[in-house]
């Protein structure tokens, strides 16, 4: 199973075409919040539904804040989006540059994250900054992280998934792996026998870290502040916590 970024990291969904406001009012008259996500994107979403993925699980959670079942819309590429006739999309960078022309209205966010490396167990790597001429690398091919990293004369070995960098890292092929913590512990979860460490992230590259929330696609305000109050209630209960827990993931508070 490949591990990816669920759609809305990045520049993925820049191409929105003009789409109708979706009202509380209309979402709560037909019963139904709509959610896109990715179909094979453990642990973010999974249509075959065992387990769903925490994107899933979240949006369920959403729904009956809302008083209302969940609408899976599946979808792999940005085009999709144009006549999925979702409402939300999970796990999007808050932040109103990164979203650029994606047109998404952004819930206060929920969690903090970032790129981070992954090691191997008995590395003595302990931050970016040990990285250096003779440390190898692995990185997503095109991302910000291959950039920075590039840029410091480090090694790299790019990947078109994160998961690819994990299993070459467990390999011994790469002497790190710069991946968001959301996969690296999926892959510890799933893989105990070839379990990494985590580092933490460097919080002094503000490119490499990112506050995450909902995102709205075109929302009356009665949506979005009923949004804001969902999150705000689920993350006061823990049950965020709890979702993403279980796919072996501990969530950082956003800043």
């Amino acid at each position: 199973m490949k591990t990816v970024l669920p759609l809305v990291v990045g520049a993925v969904i820049g191409l929105f075409g003009p789409a109708q406001a979706r009202t509380l009012d209309a979402i709560r008259s037909s019963g139904a919040l709509g959610l896109c996500a990715h179909p094979n994107s453990l642990p973010f979403a999974s249509k075959a539904g065992d387990p769903p993925g925490f994107q899933v699980e979240l949006g369920q959670a959403l729904a009956r804040e809302l008083g209302v079942s969940l609408r899976l819309d599946w979808i792999i590429t940005q085009y999709q989006m144009r006549s999925a006739g979702c409402d939300i999309l999970l796990d999007v960078i808050a932040d109103r540059e990164a979203q650029g022309e994606t047109r998404l209205r952004i819930s206060k966010p929920y969690y903090r994250t970032g790129v981070a490396l992954a090691v191997p167990l008995s590395s003595t790597l302990a931050s970016f900054h040990d990285l250096n001429e003779r440390t190898k690398v692995g990185v997503q091919v095109g991302s910000v992280a291959a950039m920075i990293i590039g840029q410091r004369h480090v090694p790299t070995s790019t990947f078109g998934f994160e998961s690819d960098s994990l299993e070459a890292l467990s390999n011994r092929e790469i002497d790190a792996a710069a991946v968001t913590p959301t996969a690296a512990s999926y892959f510890n979860l799933t893989h105990p026998d070839k379990a990494l460490r985590i580092l933490d992230r460097d919080e002094s590259t503000a490119d490499l870290n990112w506050n995450v929330a909902v995102g709205m696609i075109r929302p009356d305000d009665a949506l979005r502040e009923a949004i804001d109050g969902a999150v705000e209630r689920l993350r006061g209960d823990g049950t965020i916590d709890r979702i993403y827990g279980r796919y072996g993931i501990v969530l950082q508070a956003p800043r």
